[in-house]
């Protein structure tokens, strides 16, 4: 089942995309909440029913009637957190080499994270940034999941039933911003907390399931065979596959909820796959090549980021009528 958020006029509305068609949940059955908010807190008995409608309106049981007019929204509008990972190892690796310093072992100890800002989600369409992003502004192609039910201190072995969906995540990353207060041993705040992108839909895990492989050595919980891929302008720059990720989903869960309690509609993120930026691609590109041509997302430009099973992502990169630059702040 593929979930969506959308909106008419100015109400947020909860559907399911079937065969390139959206259809309102709340219309198909009124014990449906209309909003995905509301949906992921009733837990495993919601997500039931509306697997069922699903089910209706693909078989041909259920005459749903279509939306025609509406603006997609991130498939979770507002969640209740948003964190992202450090899973894939060739990712780290090769921006550690591309800095001259060697890969870090703790990578292979213990999966981290970070919270972004939540409240700065969007979907497919347009991304505005502020002129101090465009320096150094990068994508990172990624892999999300999304909580749906409440959890605290739970093991590997146990986190996967916890997952609702899976989506395409762009980390958008203003590179200049993140670095400079990371120089502080804080961070990356003013780097990433302008723009998360997810989306186009949830996919349930079931869907999936075609696509299952098995974990990586010594690693616990689901992978899955899932290629992915990265068009800036319609030219392909980045390619990777999730079955890549050193540590999984499971894993960053057990981590994420030691401790504290996870919550339905919380956002992670599984970290940028290898080759998955500009800052990953540029590093390589200037180490082999001293003139290499690096690049940067500029305004104009369009990422169309893809993951089998999950569908794909596009936004438009605009700039922001202003001048104001806080980077021109610095005492």
């Amino acid at each position: 089942m593929k979930l969506v958020s959308y909106k008419t006029e100015d109400r947020e509305h909860l559907g399911v995309f079937v065969n390139g068609h959206i259809y309102n949940l709340n219309s198909c059955d009124k014990l449906l909440p209309d909003n995905m908010n509301e949906f992921l807190q009733g837990g495993e008995v919601l997500m039931e029913r509306a697997k069922r409608v699903d089910d209706q309106i693909k078989e041909g049981s259920l005459q749903a009637k279509e939306e025609i007019f509406y603006e997609l929204l991130a498939p979770v509008p507002h969640p209740a957190s948003c964190r992202d990972g450090y899973a894939f190892r060739q990712h780290v690796a090769a921006a550690r080499r591309n800095r001259k310093v060697d890969m870090i072992p703790q990578f292979d100890e213990y999966p981290i994270f970070y919270f972004t800002n939540h409240n700065a989600i969007q979907g497919t369409g347009e991304i505005e940034c502020m002129p101090d992003h465009f320096d150094k502004l990068d994508f990172e192609l990624e892999i999300a999941v999304v909580i749906g039910k409440k959890g605290r201190n739970i093991t590997a072995a146990e986190a996967d039933s916890y997952i609702a969906g899976y989506m395409v995540m762009n980390d958008m990353s203003a590179r200049t911003l993140q670095m400079e207060e990371m120089l502080l041993n804080l961070g990356p705040a003013k780097g990433k907390d302008f723009s998360t992108v997810i989306g186009p839909w949830l996919v349930t895990p079931d869907e999936l399931l075609p696509y299952k492989v098995p974990a990586k050595d010594g690693h616990v919980g689901n992978a899955y065979d899932l290629k992915m891929t990265c068009r800036v302008n319609g030219i392909e720059v980045s390619r990777g596959n999730a079955a890549d990720m050193d540590w999984t989903f499971a894993e960053i869960i057990e981590r994420c909820a030691y401790g504290v309690d996870i919550l339905p509609g919380d956002v992670i993120g599984s970290g940028t796959v290898g080759t998955g930026c500009f800052l990953e691609l540029n590093g390589t590109g200037l180490l082999n090549d001293p003139n290499y041509k690096v690049q940067w997302l500029q305004p104009g430009d369009v990422v169309e980021m893809e993951i089998t099973g999950l569908g794909a992502l596009t936004n438009n990169i605009t700039k922001a009528d202003t001048d104001f630059s806080i980077l021109a702040l610095k005492k």
